[in-house]
């Protein structure tokens, strides 16, 4: 109960921010139009992300322990989330993106010291150090996740929803182990529940709809990645690193799936198109609802089976074989999607 009054408080506070930035928006020109890749029905206005960040900004100062961890944290996701706005307003270049990715992930590299050392018992016979190798590898998983959440958020909640399932299962985590840490991603539950009442219309269909856009998703990546880094790395460390795979399971797979397939074709990993998760299941003849649906349930499961695997201490290295095993049938069904179908609907 101490806690669910700061929890309450960040999802009335994103109700209203939502509301307040709603025709601020919509006057400076804030909004996602319909193209060829995007099939909604008029101006969206993109301030979902914006809202998130200042509830949660406001409750988390006042309920989280201050410490210089903890700002640069809100400093990184400022500048993380100004640099999504920019996007979401100009659509601002690969280059620049990455660019400005690299320079936030330095601030939880260089600034607040913390980086993968170790990504544990991953291999039968030894844990897998990377000493100082291991700076360059948190700065493309952080630069990895920030773009995996942001390539996901293709279909209405379906960004929300995965990261509700992140948060949810970083939140347990974090608390069973007895790490103040738990707060943010509370913190981040009751905002993006917030959210979601909008972008989804539900319960309420009379709502404004709004989108997160970049801004939201790629805060959100940072977020979770930088929760991810201090649960690897904290004194006493909150989960191996093997589990942090099946936490963003469904984001992680989509992403590096699809940039295979991209780079495979000779196109730009970064160039959008219309071959994610999320596309192939409309295409296959399922409601937008039903993929969302289908898709959550998938990345519980995977959460599900990465939390259980901590908490049951099974080893690292069988947990890293199971993923593996997961994302290459994963990939195998993604590429042979059609037959499978085919295959099913006479059976």
């Amino acid at each position: 109960m101490e806690y669910f009054i700061p929890f309450v408080t960040v999802f009335c506070l994103t109700c209203v921010a939502i509301k307040l930035f709603h025709p601020i928006a919509e006057k400076v020109g804030l909004v996602d139009l319909p193209n060829e890749r995007k099939t909604h029905v008029g101006a969206i206005p993109l301030i979902g992300g914006i809202a998130i960040y200042c509830s949660v900004l406001l409750v988390s100062s006042i309920v989280f322990e201050q410490n210089q961890v903890f700002n640069l944290y809100l400093i990184s996701a400022a500048l993380i989330l100004f640099l999504g706005v920019l996007d979401d307003k100009y659509d601002l270049s690969v280059r620049v993106r990455i660019v400005a990715q690299v320079i936030t992930a330095s601030i939880l590299v260089f600034g607040a010291g913390f980086y993968l050392t170790s990504l544990g018992h991953i291999t039968y016979f030894f844990e897998l150090k990377l000493g100082y190798v291991g700076v360059f590898v948190t700065i493309l998983a952080v630069i990895g996740a920030i773009n995996a959440f942001n390539m996901v958020d293709g279909i209405d909640g379906l960004a929300g929803m995965l990261s509700l399932v992140t948060f949810t299962s970083l939140a347990l985590l974090f608390y069973t182990a007895g790490n103040h840490w738990f707060i943010l991603p509370l913190l981040f539950i009751g905002a993006i529940i917030g959210y979601l009442i909008f972008n989804l219309r539900w319960p309420f269909e009379t709502v404004q709809k709004i989108f997160m856009g970049d801004a939201g998703s790629m805060l959100i990546g940072l977020t979770i990645v930088w929760l991810l880094v201090l649960g690897v790395e904290a004194d006493v460390r909150v989960f191996a690193p093997v589990t942090a795979l099946y936490l963003i399971g469904i984001p992680l797979m989509d992403m590096a799936a699809i940039m295979y397939r991209r780079v495979k074709k000779g196109m730009s990993p970064f160039k959008p198109d219309r071959d994610h998760l999320h596309h192939i299941f409309e295409r296959a003849g399922y409601s937008r609802k039903q993929t969302l649906v289908r898709i959550s349930l998938a990345s519980i499961v995977l959460a599900s089976i990465g939390i259980s695997g901590e908490w049951l201490h099974v080893p690292e290295w069988v947990m890293f074989l199971g993923f593996i095993v997961i994302f290459v049938a994963y990939n195998w069904a993604l590429a042979h999607i059609w037959q499978i179908l085919t295959w099913l609907r006479k059976a």
